[in-house]
């Protein structure tokens, strides 16, 4: 394969049409999901945990990727990335919960995508955040 980044994403288990489009595919999921925040989150708890998960398999593949990989979607990668964030509001704790966060060395600062929620969300969403108790 001779690919870090598709053979990164091949020994973490995921499907075929993550693997075939590599690093630009992370990059065009994550744009999707920004969007889908953008426009206001519908889904619930489940599916926003599996969308930043989506985002920390991205971090961990720019880490390996080749240089000239990262440098060739960094400005997208930030640029979505700030877009996101201006949407979030900061959660009680790790989405994933505390104890998670601790065993996966995930920080507020370095893995902010678990630290936060959309400020417009659909009724799923709410209920879930309010049910685990990360929002107000």
């Amino acid at each position: 394969m001779n690919d870090p980044v598709r053979e990164f994403l091949q020994d973490r288990g995921c499907g075929d049409h993550l693997v075939t489009r590599g690093l630009a595919g992370l990059v065009e999921t994550w744009e999707q999901v920004v969007a889908s925040v953008k426009q206001g989150y519908r889904l619930g708890l489940d599916d926003y945990l599996n969308d930043m998960d989506a985002r920390q398999l991205l971090a961990e593949a720019l880490m390996i990727a080749p240089r000239v990989q990262q440098q060739q979607h960094e400005l997208r990668v930030q640029a979505a990335d700030a877009l996101l964030q201006s949407y979030l509001v900061p959660a009680a704790q790790c989405l994933w919960g505390d104890e998670v966060a601790e065993e996966e060395g995930w920080t507020r600062e370095q893995n902010w995508w678990y630290f936060q929620y959309p400020k417009n969300t659909g009724e799923a969403l709410r209920a879930d955040l309010l049910d685990e108790s990360f929002a107000d």
